[in-house]
Formats: C-alpha cells, structure tokens, sequence
C-alpha cells in the first residue's frame, strides 16, 4: 500500500446518467456529512432564539456577524450584502469539510481537485452572472479593455485580460487542494513512520509530529476556507463595480 492511496477515489456506488459519472465516492459522503452537520448547527442555533443571544446561538450570531462584516462589508461594500449567504455559505461548507477530514478514517473532500474545480466553476460563473446582470453584456465586455491604452495594443491586452479572468477559478481550485493536499500528506507521513518503526521509544517523535502537525492543520482548514471566501468575495466585488 503506498501513502497517496488514501486520497485516491474509489466508487461506493456506480452511477452513470447520459454519459456522467455520477457515482457515489468518500468525498461524496463527506460533502453530504458536512452539508448535514451545518443544517443541525443551524437549527440548533435558531431553534430557541432570544433577543439577547446565550449559549450556541452566540456563538453562531457571533460567527455570522464576523463573516458579514469581514468578508462582505469591509470588501464588497453595502453593495455585497445580497452575496452574503453565498460567500458564507462558501465559507461554512469548506470550513467544515477541511475539518472532518482531520477525523481519523475519514476523507477530505477538499483534497480532491474535482470537488474544489467545482466550487471554483461556481463562483466563476456567478462573478460573470452578477457581472453581466449589473451592467449588462455590452458594458461588462468593455470591461475587459483598460482605458486610455492605444488600439494597436488592444490585441494584445485583450487576451491578456480574458487569461486573468480564467486564471482565478484555476487558483481557486488549486490553493485548496494543494493546502489541505499537503497538510493531510505530511501527517500521513508521520503516522506511517508510527506504523513502521514498531518501537514505543522511536515512536515518540513521529507521534509529536502528528499531534503537531493536526492542530496546526485545524488553523490550516480554517485559514483556507476563509481564503478562498474572501476571494470568492473579491472577484465579485471586481464584477459588481468594474475597474476600468
């Protein structure tokens, strides 16, 4: 067995619609376990509700009102409130799925370069979407041609702009997997050196290194998700009011 084979993908469940592999894998479940999670913090939090907030709904409202004014306000303006539920949708999902993936057996759904294209494609298309509905097709094109620059430049600057704008879900994608690929790597690492050394003594350090290397991983989840929103919110910002 070599070390990569725990982030390899195996089908639980065959499923194939008109041609798309629809099967049901371990990041599948872990999204669903994630998705079910934060609907039960949800209706706890709410389902008592005060005025003056005590316990869990607290701690909730206080989460909340840290990602409205951190990654909605202090970002994209008043203007950005609609896009709240989405960017801490955003957040509130990767945040919880980096975090199961730090429970011994499980899987991170986030080190699977499919399911961070996908939310990348997503945010994507909803930076186009709000673009071209705020300032209509024609106006946001012309966007993508800076100002004051000569037309014999325009060929060149064109295809330049147009590479930028694919370039950021390509990042998007790749950070998250690539951090929480890594993170998740090195640990494995360490437990493999437990599981071949065969000794109490020689396995302290590689042990320490585990421990270690875990909580700094739960910085590393949280870190990540709050990255990827507050780009997500960025490039929304960028769309709603164009820069050039």
């Amino acid at each position: 067995m070599h070390l990569l084979e725990h982030f390899e993908l195996h089908p639980i469940v065959e499923l194939h619609l008109l041609g798309i592999d629809l099967s049901i894998t371990k990041a599948v479940i872990m999204m669903w376990i994630a998705c079910f999670l934060l609907l039960i913090l949800s209706i706890v939090a709410t389902r008592r509700s005060r005025l003056i907030p005590s316990g869990f709904q607290n701690i909730m409202e206080s989460v909340i009102l840290f990602l409205r004014n951190n990654l909605v306000l202090d970002t994209m303006g008043e203007a950005g409130l609609p896009w709240f539920p989405f960017i801490a949708t955003l957040f509130l999902f990767i945040l919880m799925c980096n975090l199961l993936g730090l429970i011994p057996g499980s899987f991170t759904a986030t080190s699977n370069i499919n399911v961070t294209a996908a939310l990348a494609i997503l945010v994507f298309l909803s930076v186009q979407a709000v673009g071209v509905y705020k300032h209509g097709i024609f106006r946001y094109l012309q966007g993508f041609i800076p100002s004051g620059i000569p037309l014999w430049f325009l060929p060149i600057m064109v295809p330049i702009e147009i590479i930028s704008q694919f370039a950021k879900p390509f990042s998007l994608a790749i950070r998250l997997f690539a951090n929480m690929l890594a993170g998740h790597g090195v640990i494995l690492v360490f437990l493999f050196l437990i599981l071949s050394l065969k000794s109490y003594v020689l396995a302290i350090l590689p042990l320490t290194g585990v421990v270690v290397m875990s909580a700094f991983e739960i910085f590393v989840a949280a870190i990540q998700a709050y990255i990827f929103a507050i780009l997500a919110a960025l490039y929304l910002e960028a769309a709603i009011h164009l820069e050039h």
